[in-house]
């Protein structure tokens, strides 16, 4: 089978000079997002709002026809354009060389629908919150990639996840960003009948309607369902306003517009899925609205027989051991919001609240979304070795069926910063601008010189202290900081020194605060003057999470204490931006969150391939991932019991690391030299993870050890 095509309306009219057709199109396929020329190239028309809006669309809606005629007389951008073009032109008519589309024995009858509540495709599209959503939009990517037919299906959240800012007390503030659709590289998607397509959800005694838009991201089309449409009431515009709003009933309505309003959607675009995979629990309404289809096309069949035929087709992945993850709501929520299924069905009530029971005996027990699920999807993974091994020890007696393990990886042409990746596809002889088809050309790595990797990490660096020194620079003048202290912004990062970065969501499990156990004995590691070393900190704690929020404000009040002043920087508004420049630019990566709570952490992988490494508990990919030459492991696989005592072990061991050996190894070098052995750790990394922790071979895996056998046969993996 062949890429899905999704009918769209036009977008905007941008009025090109006739030599430059084909950018519109461009502008409207996010394939921009992972090509760093056709980024320059948006760029080039008008930097100013390029800047401002870091997407194609505001910037062609701003040219005027005199600045047109300036770009269609500049030989050098003419040039450039047609050779953006025609490369993607090139990406998106083939896809024959692809490990999927060389691969006869591999294709699909149809699509795979992928379900999730978030998709990470581009800063500029604020409807992720974290590591979900990113390794969804990365899957995207990679299904784009391969020429896998791949639908993806979400909800376009116009307040989106929040923005955040630290006051000058360290407390988090939120704002809701808000999304203007027309802004943005989405078109409504077109209807058989050429009209708009909108979906129809009934929640209780009322309907609720969706716009469907298109994000097209390479070949792949993501149907984003919008509710904040004019025929709905004013009480239910909002419901995909929010992402992860706090309120049960309003998350509720939201879980059933994606999984009820996802099939339909997918139906009134005439698109049949071979396989739905559900990304999360956040979609298992989806299995209810099949289960309808079912029971209307034949009449008599039972409920509890119609979701298990439904789930013959339908995989499932679990994404964290952390119980919050798990979605759960209550029964006096659930029954009245679905009496229209019960209707349709003919199912008593308690049936489907049994079938969502968790490891629970109480008889009012919520409906357990991933209960529910693993219940009926004919094959459900974890998202790592060691998270299937948590996943298993809770969920494989509720499933019925053991639960296998895909470890998650990263779309490398996204993550993977310009200079590194120049010197990787000399050594490889392989572009990198789409994915690898697999581990052969590795090889040619060994032949990567040490003084180039340097110089190529070393400029990534360089562009991380540019960037970070400008954003810390906005971020002081909003605390009302002096003109004078302002103006040591530039400079205040020592490009010199070894550079430990930390970014992720700040639930308190992953242990943000780990590094600042002992004051004193930090303050000495960053201090000393022939080996300074300096921290990077970003992230964002849940509105609703005040233990994550305080753990940001302990270490922002100690990123401005005498002892560590200088050389402790919290960067706030964590997002895909400030992540690519952290991931390609620091020099060591740090992870220490509390084993074995860490289903997978992707943001080691994207660093692991700029050469990064990683000091990390042996948790999520590092419990595999890590193979003594690519980076350093901070305790064994044994805790402790003991919270405190093994917070205590562990930040003990991280200073050892750092003192013995991580600090002198990195600066374990000829004055102006290489440091080689470092080097060495930092091809270790590259060569460990291009491949093993690229989401290309995870979607192979995904192909064969899921999507094929669900098309075949029922599986377990």
């Amino acid at each position: 089978m062949t890429s899905l095509h999704v009918p769209t309306l036009p977008g905007h009219d941008f009025n090109l000079p006739a030599e430059l057709q084909g950018l519109d199109e461009l502008a409207y396929n996010l394939w921009w997002s992972w090509t760093p020329r056709a980024q320059s190239l948006f760029s080039r028309i008008d930097v100013g709002a390029w800047s401002r809006h870091r997407n194609p669309i505001p910037v062609l809606r701003s040219v005027d026809q005199a600045r047109w005629a300036e770009l269609t007389a500049d030989e050098d951008f003419m040039v450039d354009a047609s050779r953006v073009l025609d490369e993607f032109g090139r990406y998106m008519s083939n896809g024959s060389e692809s490990w999927y589309r060389s691969s006869p024995e591999r294709q699909m009858p149809g699509p795979i629908a992928y379900f999730c509540a978030e998709f990470g495709i581009h800063e500029s599209m604020q409807i992720y919150s974290g590591g979900l959503g990113i390794l969804a939009g990365d899957h995207c990517k990679s299904a784009s990639d391969a020429a896998l037919p791949f639908v993806g299906i979400g909800l376009l959240y116009r307040r989106g996840y929040f923005r955040q800012q630290i006051d000058a007390d360290g407390h988090q503030e939120h704002a809701q960003p808000d999304i203007d659709p027309s802004q943005l590289p989405l078109r409504r998607a077109r209807g058989r009948d050429g009209a708009p397509v909108v979906v129809k959800v009934q929640i209780a005694e009322r309907d609720v309607h969706a716009a469907v838009w298109v994000a097209q991201v390479g070949r792949v089309p993501i149907l984003l369902l919008d509710t904040d449409v004019p025929i709905n009431d004013k009480a239910d515009r909002p419901i995909t306003h929010i992402l992860y709003v706090r309120g049960r009933e309003m998350r509720l309505c939201q879980e059933l517009v994606l999984g009820i309003g996802g099939v339909r959607a997918l139906r009134a675009l005439a698109i049949e899925p071979a396989v739905w995979h559900l990304n999360e629990g956040h979609s298992a309404f989806l299995l209810l609205e099949r289960a309808r289809e079912l029971a209307r096309a034949t009449p008599g069949i039972a409920a509890g027989e119609a979701l298990r035929r439904v789930g013959i087709d339908a995989v499932f992945t679990i994404h964290t051991p952390v119980p919050a993850g798990n979605e759960v709501f209550g029964r006096d929520l659930v029954v009245p919001a679905l009496a229209s299924w019960f209707e349709a069905t003919k199912a008593d009530p308690s049936e489907l609240l049994e079938l969502g029971r968790g490891h629970t005996d109480d008889p009012n027990a919520p409906f357990d979304m991933t209960a529910f699920v693993l219940r009926h999807a004919t094959g459900a993974n974890a998202v790592s070795q060691l998270h299937g091994e948590t996943a298993n020890q809770t969920w494989r007696e509720l499933a019925g069926h053991p639960i296998g393990a895909i470890t998650n990886g990263v779309h490398v042409p996204t993550w993977l910063g310009r200079p590194v990746r120049r010197i990787i596809k000399e050594a490889i002889g392989v572009p990198l601008g789409v994915d690898l088809n697999g581990p052969d050309p590795l090889a040619g790595l060994g032949t990567l010189d040490d003084a180039e990797l340097w110089g190529a990490h070393q400029q990534q660096k360089r562009e991380l202290v540019a960037f970070l020194e400008g954003r810390l620079a906005r971020q002081f003048a909003r605390h009302g900081e002096s003109p004078t202290l302002l103006r040591q912004v530039r400079g205040v990062l020592d490009p010199d020194a070894m550079t430990i970065g930390f970014a992720r969501r700040f639930a308190t499990y992953k242990r943000a605060d780990l590094l600042f156990s002992d004051e004193e004995r930090l303050a000495r590691i960053l201090a000393s003057p022939e080996r300074p070393v300096q921290v990077i900190i970003a992230g964002k704690a849940h509105p609703a999470d005040r233990p994550g929020q305080q753990v940001i404000q302990r270490i922002f009040e100690l990123s401005r204490s005498d002892r560590l002043r200088g050389r402790v920087f919290i960067v706030e508004d964590y997002d895909m931006r400030i992540a690519r420049f952290l991931v390609a630019g620091v020099d060591i990566w740090l992870n220490n969150p509390r084993r074995p709570m860490e289903a997978s952490g992707t943001s080691g992988m994207k660093a692991a391939i700029n050469g990064v490494p990683s000091v990390s508990i042996l948790d999520g990919w590092w419990d595999e991932g890590y193979n003594g030459f690519n980076g350093w492991a901070i305790g064994d696989r044994e805790p402790d019991g003991d919270d405190a005592a093994q917070d205590g072990a562990d930040s003990t061991e991280l200073y050892r690391l750092l003192e013995d050996e991580i600090v002198p190894r990195f600066f374990d070098r000829p004055p102006g030299g290489v440091p080689a052995s470092w080097v060495e750790t930092m091809r270790a990394s590259i060569a460990s993870a291009l491949w093993q922790f690229s989401t290309a071979r995870m979607l192979s895996e995904y192909v064969d050890r899921l999507y094929l056998p669900a098309v075949r046969e029922p599986i377990r993996v």
